[in-house]
């Protein structure tokens, strides 16, 4: 058996091009740093907010790797393919893409909509617009003959979780999980595909949730805190480093242990 060559362990994903959607802040700025981290120039999406992608992209460019900002609303078709153009054309192939950009139903103006709304919002964003993506980016990666994509789910989306917001994320959520598992079985063995699902990390949202919300996140996990985005960007950089790439078709919970 030939030895197989050698890769820096800080630096495994040299020289790949990677793509992180809703990077410009939270889970997915979180997610490209850590890319980049590991070597991988990347491409740094946002939706409306260019100041929050240029920040990401400035601390990308202070690691030595390199980076564009590219906004495109992911809810649009039309928007999707300009989308993957431009990253693709950037460095003439993308080697990683990660489907994290989400509607947000819980902060203002959205949580304002109603049930309707916010399902059908849910919908656009996160289960369309990864379809969308991941189906196009997925059939490229496949005639080039090599590429990694991971989708970002919900660790509660197989157990269930009372309430509004958790009969919202479970409908989205569990659509996104079972589309990578078919999505898997489609692009193999060139592409890989896999769901890595979060549980409580403490984003915006978390750092002003209430007192209730505090201890419940903490209470559900058997780490006893809630998770950060780093957490979460750590288990995607080991899941799309090429020499992990026996690991495909899987749903991956980042939760610390699901306590309940």
């Amino acid at each position: 058996m030939s030895a197989q060559p050698s890769v820096d362990p800080q630096r495994e994903l040299a020289g790949l091009t990677a793509v992180v959607t809703g990077s410009s802040s939270g889970i997915g700025r979180a997610i490209a740093l850590e890319l980049a981290t590991a070597g991988a120039n990347c491409v740094v999406h946002g939706h409306r907010n260019r100041q929050g992608a240029d920040q990401t992209a400035a601390e990308i460019s202070a690691l030595g790797t390199d980076s564009i900002v590219q906004l495109a609303d992911v809810a649009d078709a039309n928007a999707c393919r300009k989308l993957i153009e431009a990253a693709w054309q950037w460095q003439a192939g993308v080697d990683i893409w990660v489907n994290n950009a989400g509607a947000d139903v819980l902060s203002a103006p959205s949580s304002e909509l109603s049930a309707d709304e916010k399902l059908e919002l849910l919908f656009r964003v996160d289960v369309a617009g990864t379809f969308r993506l991941s189906r196009a980016i997925g059939e490229r990666m496949k005639q080039r003959g090599r590429g990694a994509i991971v989708n970002i789910g919900w660790d509660q989306a197989e157990t269930g979780m009372e309430g509004d917001s958790g009969q919202f994320f479970a409908a989205a959520k569990s659509a996104i999980a079972a589309f990578t598992r078919s999505l898997a079985k489609t692009l193999a063995p060139e592409v890989r595909a896999v769901c890595v699902a979060p549980g409580w990390i403490k984003t915006s949202w978390g750092d002003q949730a209430s007192e209730y919300w505090q201890r419940r996140a903490e209470r559900e996990s058997l780490a006893g805190r809630w998770g950060s985005p780093q957490d979460v960007a750590r288990v995607v950089r080991f899941v799309v480093a090429p020499q992990n790439d026996y690991i495909n078709c899987q749903t991956i919970a980042v939760n610390g242990g699901l306590a309940k």
